[in-house]
This record gives C-alpha cells, structure tokens and sequence, in this order.
C-alpha cells in the first residue's frame, strides 16, 4: 500500500511507493523554504512548478524548473524554496 507523510504543518504531503526497480515518492509543497535530509541517494525531478535549491556544500541556489532534475548523495541536508505550489517525483538509491 501507499504511504502518506505530511511535514511542515501539512505544506509538503508525500506519498511513497515502489516501482518496479526502486522506492521513490510523488508529492507537493506549498510555497515557503524547508531543509530536508537524505538517508540514500535521492534523484528529485520537478513534474511542475519550481524549487528553488541550496545543495550541499554549495554556495549558490540553482532553481530546477518542470522536468528539470537534481540529485543529493546519502545522509547530507538541503534547503528548498518555491513561491508556487510544486509537485516533485523522488526516487531513491542509484
């Protein structure tokens, strides 16, 4: 079955599920700035609107449009910001 998980006071909602080759989730959040951290290698992909991102160990936000992907290693923290509401596709692992 799906897992639903709400953080931030409920303005980012994620469901989890499994493809075929690995874990991933689909979800939204609401305009506002949240850090999130890893536990496995995560592959973001913005299905719509735009996430504006703070990478580890970088200096500079690089905002990841519609199809647009990026990727974080294992066990770092970053920090995301969107002015609309976004959705996003995370999958897990290489």
């Amino acid at each position: 079955m799906f897992n639903v998980n709400e953080y931030f006071e409920r303005k980012v909602a994620s469901i989890a599920f499994n493809t075929a080759v690995q874990s991933a989730t689909v979800g939204v959040m609401a305009p506002g700035e949240y850090e999130f951290g890893t536990s496995e290698f995560e592959t973001m992909t913005v299905v719509s609107g735009a996430l504006t991102v703070l990478l580890p160990e970088q200096q500079e936000w690089k905002t990841f449009t519609a199809s647009e992907v990026f990727t974080i290693e294992a066990n770092k923290k970053f920090k995301v910001t969107t002015t609309v509401d976004t959705a996003y596709l995370c999958t897990y692992g290489q």
